[in-house]
């Protein structure tokens, strides 16, 4: 053996011992490359609490993933690694920051907030798969539910892992049904796809479901850009109206429950993101089996398993204005580690066709992806807000005092609603 061998033995023998004695492991083979995935939302602007609330959702399935050693592939197990990108709510910046991503290596694009950079963030994601295929990505949308987009427009590429808001509003109609003093309805929305959709399908189901049901007002308003609701809801109060229907999220929504509840309107505000980000805070009182929201889960599910699961949230967020969760983003990270698994690498066409069979359960809550039009299928909740330590009112949200009782649970059977979808897939 030669000097020069033994001595660079005893000089490799005495780096690993340095490094055990500062407390540090010698590296022996590179590690696997983290799978990253691109989180694009409004990080800044008059939605950026959304894009936060939404960030924590993520961050929490990412670190449950990674907490049970990544996702076990060929080669070893690799982590995910979560990337934020700032949107600045609009479509451009959203553009941009999709190609930023994709240029740092991120193969996974998450966005929900506004079906429109959607919209936007499939066609080009549609652009870039048959220019690039070697770096082909997918889209998993968590809330943009423009209908549209698992029907017409629906993509290989994106997946919805949020109902849409047909679905939505079939929910609503369920309980609307059984109030039958309920006569006359305002519907009111953001002037955008999404917020078009939904007063498009109220009216539609009204028609079918409550015809003896009046629209005394129907109206969009400018999207993030209203500072002061109070002329609508004076507009709201003075059309007679009980109820008011609307898809508004956001400060969108906040802005308009407290207008109104300022306004002094008594009615009932049917809405599909009532029970968060501020809307239970600012409607207080007045709200008490007024606000009807629907949702995919809420925390008031009575089963050990969801209240489990919601405890463990809130540990791992404590403020009070963290107070955001929601299932089917954590199903989602859920769906993306088991068809990454099953793929056995995270070929986008790979994992793509494994999403498609995807089934998974999480605290008692379980869903699976329609393969036809890559639509979500999974159970529906509508709560109507009532005081904390009511029955049936054992959380509230964000501090309020108010949480949400659950007066129906629809079945993902029951939620379930066709779809227009003739999906074009790359060849096998």
């Amino acid at each position: 053996m030669s000097p020069h061998f033994i001595s660079r033995r005893r000089a490799l023998k005495f780096g690993a011992a340095a490094l055990c004695a500062a407390g540090l492991q010698p590296v022996l083979a590179q590690q696997p490359a983290p799978i990253r995935i691109a989180l694009i939302e409004s990080m800044s602007g008059p939605f950026a609490n959304t894009g936060e609330a939404v960030f924590r959702n993520i961050l929490w399935a990412v670190e449950r993933v990674n907490a049970r050693g990544g996702i076990p592939l060929p080669g070893g197990a690799r982590p995910l690694q979560l990337d934020r990108y700032d949107s600045k709510g609009q479509n451009e910046e959203a553009l941009s920051a999709l190609r930023a991503a994709i240029d740092n290596g991120a193969r996974i694009v998450l966005q929900g907030n506004s079906s429109a950079t959607a919209a936007a963030l499939i066609d080009a994601i549609d652009k870039n798969n048959e220019r690039d295929p070697a770096h082909a990505v997918l889209f998993l949308n968590y809330a943009a539910v423009d209908p549209v987009l698992t029907n017409e427009r629906c993509s290989f590429w994106h997946f919805r892992f949020d109902a849409h808001a047909d679905m939505r509003v079939n929910a609503l109609m369920q309980v609307m049904q059984d109030d039958h003093a309920l006569k006359r309805v305002y519907l009111i929305g953001q002037d955008y796809s999404f917020g078009q959709a939904v007063l498009r399908e109220s009216r539609r189901q009204l028609g079918l479901l409550r015809p003896d049901v009046q629209i005394v007002g129907d109206e969009l308003h400018p999207i993030g850009k209203v500072k002061d609701f109070a002329p609508y809801a004076s507009k709201i109060i003075a059309s007679g109206a009980q109820g008011v229907i609307t898809g508004n999220w956001g400060n969108d929504l906040t802005l308009l429950v407290k207008a109104a509840r300022e306004a002094g309107f008594n009615g009932t505000f049917y809405t599909f993101y009532g029970n968060a980000l501020g809307a239970p805070a600012a409607i207080g009182e007045a709200g008490v089996g007024r606000v009807v929201a629907v949702a995919d889960w809420m925390p008031n599910v009575q089963t050990p398993e969801s209240e489990a699961f919601y405890r463990a949230f809130r540990a791992r967020f404590p403020k009070p204005e963290d107070d955001y969760i929601h299932m089917r983003m954590q199903l989602m990270i859920e769906a993306l580690a088991q068809a990454i698994e099953r793929a056995g690498s995270v070929d986008a066409v790979a994992v793509a066709r494994a999403l498609e069979e995807a089934r998974v359960s999480l605290a008692g809550q379980s869903g699976h992806m329609r393969a036809a039009d890559h639509q979500f299928q999974q159970p529906l909740v509508v709560g109507v807000m009532d005081r904390q330590g009511t029955p049936g009112v054992k959380f509230d949200v964000e501090g309020s005092g108010y949480g949400f009782r659950i007066v129906k649970t629809i079945s993902a059977d029951r939620a379930e609603m066709p779809t227009s979808c003739h999906m074009q897939r790359p060849p096998i």
